[in-house]
């Protein structure tokens, strides 16, 4: 009973690090180039006249685009890729 809590908790541990060190490795640059673009082109961030007024706007598009084309972004990849996108573009 114990060896199995032990192995169970091991497992864990190994999934749970795996998932870290995927979001850690996200590329908001490259992402933006390989999904984003599949949609639209850069000039939808750069438009004098983008919907997008603040930082809460613009997080929650990037979380409406990651549902529709079913990307599955972690939460931490969607912090970066927002911040990536004020940072380029928005500057909020």
């Amino acid at each position: 009973m114990i060896m199995k809590q032990c192995v169970l908790i091991i497992i864990t541990v190994l999934l749970l690090g795996s998932f870290q060190v995927q979001a850690k490795d996200f590329n908001a640059s490259n992402f933006l180039a390989k999904k984003c673009s599949a949609c639209h082109g850069s000039e939808v961030y750069s438009r004098p006249d983008h919907r997008m007024q603040n930082l809460r706007q613009l997080e929650a598009q990037v979380r409406r685009c990651d549902a529709n084309v079913g990307t599955g972004l972690f939460n931490e990849d969607i912090d970066v890729l927002v911040k990536h996108l004020n940072e380029s573009y928005y500057r909020f």
